[in-house]
């Protein structure tokens, strides 16, 4: 019983179809409208009447497990077959057609096939990849399919491109491959027989020998010894001929192969072209120069003639005892000996020294200890001395001796390392700064104050005045930064002029600059301090020569100098004054000059720095500000939060030292140091505070004094740093000084001191 042909109930081609799509059949070619869609499906893809399907690529059966694509399922595997073609040599007298053996790949994955020839020795062919690796068409008249993997079986003919070729086996995973889809694998057939491949086996097969040569194995000595020359000194005595002199040889010697090279030592202006080689790197034979061998005298075997008729040919031996062989010696590494003679192709070469490698292989391998070099030479004279003329007065010293010393004066070289040593790096500035007045009995130049610089990195001295209110003089500038020669000196002369360097600089030493004599009174605390932690390099800071000059202090001083600390110290509280400190080691006598009192009473002292109000601080940096119209404050404040990752209002005090200075924030170095300090709560610094502090447009200050800003003034620490000296404890100089002397002569001594 029929359905009723009603919605739902009637079957529905459609129904479930997702593609309708309709191909493209009609389109321009060349301006004329063409039907060019012939072969095209229909609507969603549809065959339409008459047409058959044809398949793009091969159809495999589906993978156990997956259903993969073939590029997938098949990616890099290949069926292999073994085939040959047969062509026709219509123009060779020797052939009249050729077997051509080769491979024919069929890659799965795209159905492409490939045509490899093996190549063989001197085929005179080309060879290798007969057809590339395509898609290849059938043969017409269907030639608008391509072949697939049903196409090939063994023991069968295939035409690729007009090309006959026969398929004769396949290796075993084509066979399964094959077997698994159902195809009836044939049987393998024989490639035919190619005459003229025959004949040039036989050939082949006649020029090798019916036993096997001699083997003579050097691959292990190349192996152990490769890049391994044994080098010698060597020279050679033409004297004797004329216009012969002597020649300087070096011989290496290679252990890879036991051969020898030798190069001549040109000297310069010797007269002789240079030459590559003296000998080529070859065997040297001992016996040399002998008869020249007549071609095919010298073999590596040796062939008898058993007997030669016209009737039974002719028949030749190998002779094993080698009774016809020629020996010929060659040089070894046992030969050659510090002291021996080499004969190189008649020349008498000695060998007069090795290098440390060759003594050290003989050594190890011969036991030799004897390297004993041949004198052949006399000792090469002294060099004449070369006297500088004096310095002519045009240009440096060191420029004028430069040009005396070659034809092309070059610049002269400076002391590059001790730059990158001793130069400024970061707040470490490596200038000692020294206060000094003038010595004169003017009494105008008597009270001008000057800041004496001497930078590390070049020796270099600078001088600066300071100014004075009221005293007639202007400051400023007083010898630019240069070298500074010493005094007492010849201005013409040959030797380079000696000048004043960081040890020649000291409190209480007097320089004369530009005939102007200069009194060092003071220096900064940072010139102490480098002085001091370099002691190796400044004497006059070192602790060990300054104690060792007390210890040389005769006992009646001795006594001498406990009554006088006693009666300087009547609440023997175990400190005196600075003052009287200095002026009992200065009447002593022992030698010591006012820098080493300074160091002596800087180490014995208790230091106490003044306190300095805050508020007048921040006022005097107000000023300093308001002169020089410093108005980055607000960037100041960004920059401070942008290094602040943590938004805590602090940041450490090198951090806020660099930012300060990456804004050349106008104030002295010493005032920059006590603010942050005052703002420093351990090791950070509060910004936001420092920042309101110094801000002189939002929280201004009242004005300050004169006086009130030299005290921050930039050389104001050579005038700190006196008042910082104040109380010296003697009680621990007695101690080091004289009771730790005395505990190594009589350990009693202690108690009666």
């Amino acid at each position: 019983m029929a359905l009723p042909f009603l919605p739902g109930s009637s079957p529905n081609k459609h129904l479930g179809k997702e593609r309708f799509h309709k191909s493209q059949h009609f389109d321009y070619s060349n301006g004329v409208p063409m039907l060019v869609g012939s072969e095209k499906p229909g609507i969603g893809g549809e065959l339409l009447i008459g047409q058959r399907f044809k398949p793009k690529y091969s159809v495999y059966p589906k993978g156990e497990g997956s259903d993969l694509p073939s590029w997938v399922a098949f990616d890099k595997q290949a069926l292999c077959f073994e085939a040959y073609s047969q062509e026709a040599v219509p123009e060779a007298q020797n052939e009249t057609y050729r077997i051509r053996k080769c491979k024919i790949y069929f890659y799965l994955e795209d159905d492409t096939i490939q045509v490899v020839e093996p190549e063989y020795k001197n085929s005179g062919i080309p060879q290798g990849t007969l057809i590339r690796r395509q898609r290849i068409p059938l043969p017409p008249p269907n030639d608008d399919h391509f072949y697939s993997i049903f196409h090939f079986n063994i023991n069968q003919q295939m035409v690729l491109y007009s090309h006959t070729f026969t398929l004769t086996n396949c290796d075993t995973f084509t066979r399964n491959f094959l077997t698994k889809l159902g195809v009836r694998i044939n049987d393998p057939t024989t490639v035919p027989d190619d005459p003229y491949s025959n004949h040039r086996e036989q050939i082949e097969k006649s020029m090798r020998p019916l036993r096997p040569y001699e083997r003579r194995d050097t691959l292990k000595q190349f192996l152990d010894h490769d890049r391994k020359v044994l080098r010698f000194f060597c020279f050679w005595d033409d004297t004797e001929t004329v216009f012969g002199d002597l020649r300087e040889l070096i011989m290496h010697y290679f252990l890879a192969d036991d051969t020898i090279e030798i190069h001549e030592v040109i000297s310069p202006n010797s007269g002789r072209d240079t030459v590559p080689k003296f000998l080529r790197r070859s065997k040297l034979p001992k016996h040399a120069p002998s008869q020249i061998k007549q071609p095919g005298a010298l073999a590596d075997r040796t062939v008898l003639n058993v007997f030669a008729s016209t009737s039974q040919g002719k028949h030749y031996i190998l002779d094993s005892l080698k009774t016809g062989a020629v020996h010929e010696e060659f040089y070894k590494a046992c030969d050659l000996m510090v002291g021996g003679e080499v004969n190189v192709w008649g020349r008498r070469v000695i060998i007069s020294d090795c290098d440390d490698f060759t003594k050290d292989y003989y050594r190890s391998n011969y036991g030799i200890e004897d390297f004993t070099p041949v004198q052949y030479k006399a000792p090469p004279l002294p060099k004449p001395p070369r006297p500088m003329p004096p310095y002519n007065g045009f240009g440096s010293e060191e420029d004028s001796l430069s040009s005396c010393q070659g034809l092309l004066p070059k610049p002269p070289q400076k002391d590059f390392r001790k730059f990158m040593e001793k130069d400024r790096c970061g707040l470490d500035s490596n200038v000692l700064n020294f206060r000094a007045k003038m010595v004169t009995n003017d009494e105008v130049d008597r009270d001008r104050v000057f800041i004496i610089s001497l930078y590390l990195c070049d020796d270099s001295i600078s001088v600066f005045e300071r100014s004075q209110r009221n005293s007639g003089v202007l400051g400023g500038k007083f010898l630019e930064r240069r070298r500074v020669k010493k005094p007492g000196q010849e201005l013409f002369k040959s030797q380079l002029s000696e000048y004043f360097t960081a040890q020649d600089l000291y409190v209480g030493t007097t320089l004369c600059i530009n005939n102007k004599n200069f009194q060092l009174l003071d220096a900064d605390e940072y010139t102490f301090n480098y002085m001091e932690q370099h002691a190796e390099e400044f004497p006059k800071a070192n602790m060990g020569n300054i104690l060792s000059k007390l210890r040389l202090v005769p006992e009646e001083k001795q006594s001498e100098i406990r009554k006088f600390l006693a009666l300087s110290d009547p609440s023997n509280t175990g400190f005196i004054s600075y003052e009287s400190f200095r002026g009992l080691l200065m009447g002593l006598e022992c030698g010591l000059s006012e820098h080493e009192v300074l160091v002596l009473g800087r180490c014995f002292s208790v230091r106490e720095q003044p306190e300095v109000d805050v508020g007048l601080m921040l006022a005097v940096a107000q000023d300093f500000l308001k002169k020089k119209h410093f108005e980055e404050l607000p960037d100041m404040a960004r920059a401070f939060i942008h290094h602040d990752r943590h938004k805590t209002g602090r940041l450490s005090t090198k951090e806020t030292r660099t930012i300060c200075k990456a804004f050349q924030l106008p104030l002295p170095e010493n005032l920059l140091g006590s603010l942050l300090r005052k703002f420093a709560d351990g090791d950070e610094v509060d910004y936001h505070a420092f920042l309101a502090g110094i801000n002189w447009v939002e929280h201004p200050s009242p004005p300050v004094m004169p006086e009130d800003i030299l005290k921050f003034d930039l050389n104001s620490r050579f005038e700190d740093n006196g008042s910082a000296l104040k109380n010296v404890n003697y009680t621990a100089l007695l101690h080091d000084v004289f009771i730790s002397v005395s505990n190594n002569d009589d350990p009693t001594a202690v108690t009666s001191a």
